[in-house]
């Protein structure tokens, strides 16, 4: 199978019905974004299109494709913008749910927060509130917008790059000076509107140099 892209809809004429993109680039984490708009309104949203970009400094990035229902850039694209902050919640499989309920595309003026049935923690550093039910929070200040161009000039897609400055784990995840990823199960976003959960994990040691021509080490848990 192969088709030329072009400008978005290639994946019709190769008899996809729907783009494969998304179930390609997979497992995805989900940066569960919380924000305070200028006015203090708080702002949940999840955004699959999020991974770290660096570890000195610690950053991470989420990326607002689309407008909002009333017009605009989305609420968490605005609201970092607006207030240079937003904290990255973890979802795990116990609150799949809740963070389906907080992709639902509300007004505005609507706490997101209030209607998935979530409580707000506040966060030590940023002002945006963290979502309590969550075990791990990185609150962030952005470092930078940047616009992807694209070829429709009715399709908005900018990603937000956000410094860590302070990060939240529950002590239970905490083992042998190390996060048990078992113990937190998150949620990753595959293709389509398909879910997956951590719950499985594998060890591969980088080799020293020279290479004697085996793989690392492999090893379950």
């Amino acid at each position: 199978m192969f088709y030329e892209v072009g400008d978005g809809s290639g994946h019709k004429s190769a008899g996809f019905t729907h783009s494969p993109f998304n179930a390609l680039v997979i497992p995805r984490p989900i940066g569960w974004v919380s924000t305070l708009s200028k006015d203090g309104v708080p702002n949940l949203a999840p955004y699959s299109y999020f991974n770290a970009v660096s570890t000195h400094p610690p950053a991470v990035m989420f990326c607002a494709n689309g407008t909002h229902m009333e017009g605009g850039d989305k609420d968490s694209l605005t609201n970092a913008r607006d207030t240079g902050e937003f904290v990255l919640n973890l979802c795990t499989e116990e609150l799949a749910g809740k963070m389906n309920d907080s992709s639902t595309a509300a007004p505005r003026s609507i706490d997101e927060f209030e209607i998935a049935g979530l409580t707000k923690a506040p966060s030590r550093v940023v002002k945006a509130p963290r979502v309590a039910e969550s075990p791990v929070h990185m609150e962030c200040r952005v470092l930078q917008i940047l616009e992807v161009p694209l070829g429709s000039p009715n399709a908005v897609s900018k990603i937000v790059i956000g410094k860590v400055v302070a990060i939240h784990i529950r002590d239970d995840l905490i083992v042998d000076g190390r996060v048990d990823v078992l113990k937190v199960r998150p949620l990753a976003r595959l293709g389509y509107f398909d879910y997956s959960v951590v719950s499985e994990s594998r060890e591969i040691l980088r080799p020293t140099w020279p290479l004697s021509g085996k793989s690392g080490t492999y090893r379950g848990s």
